[in-house]
């Protein structure tokens, strides 16, 4: 489901999560608070994920990832924004659905990028955040051998006195709008959202036991 722009957001999020061997301690302190959450990330994936052998286990590769980057991702905030105006007509049954679900397509779509690529390096660009900010936006450029720079920016708000992540614009699209659209289309394909959810609940299974069918 999701097009190429998609998975360069994906791409893009995993490069700023494994961003470890260019962003050193010296120069992580020298970051503003929403970049150095971003670093601090890098470093447990980093760690964790160097085991090759685990690695290879795709579910515990999940698993690991969610743990990880649930905590600084606002998926209560992420949902409403991918549905649009499908959020409201939706029942709460479908909107805790619908949630859990997404957020699986995505930590699914994070792990198997961080297992197919390597070699990104990432640059922080200049940040000013005033002491009473709330909303930020983090500006990066993925680097990768022999491929055009890639400008990866995050869009980041304050909740209960954290920043977290709450979109990702890839080369100036917006990995919400994005899904938004594909999600509406998929509604009007299958007739209900209720359908689009057990869809995705039934790709996101098969994905879990190995059986890769693309969203």
């Amino acid at each position: 489901m999701p097009n190429q722009t998609n998975r360069y957001a994906v791409i893009g999020l995993l490069s700023a999560l494994l961003a470890f061997n260019l962003v050193g301690k010296a120069v992580s302190e020298e970051l503003q608070l929403p970049q150095q959450l971003i670093h601090q990330i890098s470093e447990t994936l980093q760690q964790k994920l160097q085991d090759k052998a685990f690695a290879q286990d795709f579910v515990k590769v999940t698993h690991f990832v969610n743990s990880v980057i649930e905590p600084h991702t606002d998926f209560d905030k992420i949902a409403p924004l991918v549905l649009g105006k499908h959020w409201n007509t939706a029942t709460p049954i479908e909107q805790e659905r619908f949630k859990k679900e997404f957020q699986t397509l995505l930590v699914r779509a994070y792990s198997r990028a961080f297992v197919e690529y390597s070699d990104w390096t990432i640059q922080y660009l200049p940040l000013e955040v005033a002491n009473d900010a709330t909303k930020v936006l983090v500006k990066t450029k993925v680097l990768q051998p022999s491929i055009q720079p890639v400008e990866v920016y995050y869009r980041m708000f304050v909740v209960n006195g954290e920043w977290k992540v709450y979109d990702i614009l890839i080369d100036g699209v917006s990995l919400v709008t994005n899904y938004r659209s594909s999600f509406n289309d998929k509604i009007h394909k299958l007739g209900s959202l209720g359908s689009v959810i057990d869809d995705l609940a039934g790709r996101n299974a098969d994905a879990l036991q190995g059986k890769h069918r693309n969203y």
